[in-house]
């Protein structure tokens, strides 16, 4: 009875931990650029018990061997980046990625010793804006206020007066919008990185994902690589700009995981009352 009790208290400890899970992605069905997370699991213990040689009957096939389980654990939440589909917008500053790519930015943080410092964080929502800067021009940064970092590191800034285009290779244009005819100046590059291990990626909120602490340079090439020039037919990652990428969250699928997860919960906590109510019997036994 202990067992059994056991067995469903840790299951439904996972389980809730996937029910979590299932809840944010339904929560994000409508944000851009959100990829849903998948859990996966894997048996704590399990014991081969014997039974009794006078279970060995004519004719019957059981094994005399069967398995005894104690419930399962969550081992990993992974990241599914499969694409999601893309929606036009015509708004010059909406971008989506088609490919295995991540936009980086820069994230404003506060260093113990209270000073600004910039860190790189990775995002696939491609949802940017203009923001003025000091200078009369405008940045290109995130709906949050982080700046879009260019290929050189430094943010992407567009002069007063031209009108950003970007090519499919990531190169940003600047267009005089006076003057149509003039040549366009090159404004930069957004820089792009591709996952190769999305596992290892730590999600931070605001759908920005960084690198665990204490990731040296060369283990962090194992998790992200630079995409340089964006050559579209090695990298497979190219920009649309006036397009959106939506989220890659499957309603229908995340429905009917959570009914499955609701029953097996169920299922649980039924075991549980069982167990409960067979320790009362055998408590209240007289002699």
């Amino acid at each position: 009875m202990n067992n059994s009790m056991i067995n469903s208290s840790v299951s439904m400890h996972s389980l809730q931990q996937k029910l979590d899970i299932l809840s944010n992605n339904i929560a994000n069905v409508n944000t851009n650029g959100f990829k849903k997370k998948e859990a996966s699991f894997e048996d704590v213990l399990t014991n081969v018990k014997s039974q009794p040689e006078g279970f060995r009957q004519q004719g019957r096939f059981s094994p005399l061997g069967f398995n005894q389980g104690w419930g399962s654990k969550l081992v990993q939440i992974q990241t599914n980046l499969a694409q999601g589909p893309i929606q036009s917008t015509g708004n010059t500053t909406d971008f989506a990625i088609q490919g295995d790519g991540l936009f980086e930015v820069s994230v404003s943080k506060i260093d113990e010793n209270g000073n600004a410092v910039f860190q790189p964080a990775w995002t696939r929502n491609g949802a940017f804006s203009l923001t003025p800067d000091n200078n009369g021009g405008t940045i290109l940064t995130t709906k949050e206020g982080h700046y879009v970092t260019s290929v050189n590191g430094t943010p992407i800034r567009v002069p007063a007066g031209l009108k950003p285009v970007v090519q499919e290779n990531g190169t940003v244009m600047g267009y005089s919008e006076q003057n149509p005819s003039a040549a366009a100046l090159n404004l930069g590059q957004i820089k792009l990185v591709r996952v190769v291990r999305p596992q290892l990626l730590q999600d931070v909120g605001d759908n920005l994902y960084t690198i665990p602490a204490g990731i040296t340079a060369a283990e962090k090439a194992n998790i992200l690589q630079d995409v340089n020039g964006l050559d579209t037919t090695n990298n497979r990652v190219t920009l649309m700009q006036g397009f959106l990428e939506q989220s890659n969250v499957t309603l229908s699928d995340e429905m009917t995981d959570l009914v499955i997860v609701q029953r097996a919960l169920q299922l649980n906590s039924r075991a549980i009352t069982s167990s409960d109510q067979m320790m009362n019997i055998a408590n209240n036994l007289r002699a």
